[in-house]
């Protein structure tokens, strides 16, 4: 029997990727980190497409997918990105990379880019895949979709605590005002905005933890 295809979007930390991964373990599926795959094009821009006031060059950064390589290896059981050979699943979770990365997933040039790559990945099932437009446009015939939400307040206290975790100095102000610029790119933007899917079950888990927030989600999905 073909094990599913499950599709988790919802705001910035919602521990969308913690707990897909978890359920990934549990019931024995692959876990792809999409938010990953943008920051690493982010991170690739902010080294090598920047003009001279320092933003990013688009023009420059669409020209060069072709210098582009991301893949996931399994190191130990977790998926690391990897950018030409390079680990970078530090260099993502910058504040650098978290300022510019909603910028850069607006662009329909990165999400071309990125969408056939993502949708090969799920054809074969067993896969569980966290973003903001999966259940959307990645995926829209996920065999169960999720939508993830929770106050600005909570997700603030998670994001800068996992900051802190990598060695990241972070301020508290600034990473709220960052996730809530975020909201607003992320749900305004033309291409594939984050939204949450018709068919999708919202999990607000402002109140709940990660194993509360997982045993829900398993609590919709049968046994195959």
């Amino acid at each position: 029997m073909k094990k599913p295809v499950i599709a988790i979007d919802g705001y910035s930390s919602t521990g969308k990727s913690s707990i897909s991964k978890i359920i990934a373990e549990k019931i024995g599926l692959i876990h792809l980190d999409t938010g990953a795959l943008y920051r690493g094009v982010t991170w690739f821009a902010l080294q090598n497409c920047i003009n001279e006031n320092g933003s990013i060059n688009l023009e420059e950064l669409f020209s060069s997918f072709d210098q582009i390589e991301l893949e996931f290896k399994n190191d130990n059981g977790e998926l690391v990105l990897f950018l030409n050979h390079i680990d970078i699943s530090k260099e993502i979770r910058t504040n650098e990379v978290s300022e510019n990365v909603s910028f850069v997933a607006k662009q329909k040039e990165v999400r071309d880019f990125l969408l056939q790559s993502q949708r090969s990945l799920a054809e074969k099932g067993g896969i569980i895949m966290d973003g903001r437009d999966i259940g959307t446009v990645v995926l829209p015939n996920a065999d169960y979709k999720f939508f993830l939400t929770a106050s600005i307040e909570e997700r603030t206290k998670r994001r800068y605590k996992e900051l802190l975790s990598l060695g990241i100095e972070a301020n508290e102000e600034q990473v709220k005002e960052n996730l809530i610029i975020r909201d607003k790119i992320d749900s305004e933007r033309e291409i594939a905005p984050l939204r949450k899917a018709d068919d999708a079950i919202v999990i607000d888990n402002t109140q709940l933890s990660k194993e509360e927030t997982i045993d829900n989600i398993l609590s919709y999905i049968k046994k195959f």
